[in-house]
Formats: structure tokens, sequence, C-alpha cells
């Protein structure tokens, strides 16, 4: 999810979060900080992943969902460079 658009993200559980996964918002040349809503219930991110984002020059911020809806409307009311990639809780 960006502040202008929305893409679908085929990812159901934190285990398939890969760089790969993540690469179109990695890739958004505007995109300073990505968001990833782990779901209902807080999981660790998989290893390496926070740092292989580093390294594209990418903060990653990890939560659950409901937190990363709300942490992604602030970023984007103060004009932040911000994506959010969210895994759909019920």
């Amino acid at each position: 999810m960006f502040a202008e658009r929305t893409v679908a993200w085929p990812v159901g559980e934190t285990a398939d979060i890969t760089l790969d996964s993540l690469a179109e918002a990695v890739g958004a040349a505007d995109v300073d900080i990505l968001i990833i809503g782990c779901g209902a219930a807080f999981e660790p991110p998989p290893k390496g992943l926070r740092e292989g984002l580093k390294e594209e020059g990418v903060a990653l911020e990890w939560m659950d969902t409901g937190a990363a809806c709300r942490t992604f409307n602030v970023l984007l009311a103060e004009d932040r460079a911000a994506a959010a990639a969210l895994i759909a809780v019920e």
C-alpha cells in the first residue's frame, strides 16, 4: 500500500515475507520507511529481513496489522515517504 495506490500482496503469513515479496515496495523511489503488519498477533520478522531492507535504504517498522494501519496513516499525515505491507486479519 502506497500513499497514492494499493497493490495486491500475495502473502498470508510471516513465513512468506521475503525481500522478493517486498520488491515493489523496496524498488519504489519514494519509500524510506516500510511498515509491515504481521497479522492479528505480533510475530518476529524473518531473519535477515531488516538487514536486507537497510541495505536498500529502507527502514523497517514491524508490528501487528492494526498498529501498522494506524502508523501508516500517521506517517502519511506527516508527508513521510512510507509504504505498508499488511497481512489481512479477520
